[in-house]
């Protein structure tokens, strides 16, 4: 099986009052750079969207094996990032797509995981993870016959139109805690996961 992770990172991190989120430091890397090592880690080939080809975020994949789609509708929200990045994935002859948020570093230790679970799976089902309690989440995988699916979404919902419309494909894999919901978006996100220890998890 020819694993694809992508990693949407064209988003404007509009909630970090001047700072980049995908550019905080997490074990001494950007957080941008730290999620595509574990992507690259786990899978076959690793997609991240930017903004532009120029943008600051593209230092921090600076020499890692990725490839760098540029998303130029990135503003128009999620959808302009997932429906290039399933392109890419087909194109590279991918049999799964991970979406992967950029912003979730506590994800990193737990994705060879995920994908050991996918696999036994029956063909066409959708891996989502899920909080502890069974509260939906991410990372999310997708079999290749959905990634056509992908060029029907719009605005900033992400992949959910998908998962609600194929409902009887998914299957959850729990994650400990909160760690399938725990995206930091804020200075007070970020500040509050380190003070609590939780980039070991």
């Amino acid at each position: 099986m020819r694993r694809a992770v992508l990693l949407p990172a064209a988003g404007a991190s509009s909630r970090m009052r001047g700072r980049d989120k995908l550019m905080e430091d997490v074990g001494g890397l950007p957080c941008l750079r730290h999620m595509a090592l574990a992507a690259r880690a786990s899978a076959d080939h690793v997609i991240v969207t930017l903004p532009t080809a120029d943008h600051p975020r593209a230092k921090a994949l600076m020499d890692l094996e990725v490839e760098v789609v540029t998303v130029a509708d990135h503003s128009s929200g999620m959808s302009a990032s997932l429906r290039l990045g399933a392109e890419a994935a087909k194109a590279a002859a991918a049999d799964a797509l991970m979406i992967l948020p950029a912003d979730m570093p506590a994800l990193a230790p737990y994705l060879a995981g995920i994908w050991q679970a996918y696999q036994g799976l029956r063909a066409g089902q959708i891996l989502r993870a899920t909080t502890s309690q069974g509260q939906a989440g991410h990372p999310v995988i997708f079999p290749s016959d959905l990634f056509s699916d992908f060029q029907s979404l719009t605005g900033d919902t992400g992949a959910a139109p998908i998962v609600q419309h194929s409902a009887s494909l998914v299957q959850s894999y729990p994650l400990p805690r909160a760690v399938a919901r725990h995206d930091l978006n804020t200075p007070e996100d970020w500040n509050a996961w380190r003070q609590n220890g939780l980039a070991e998890e």
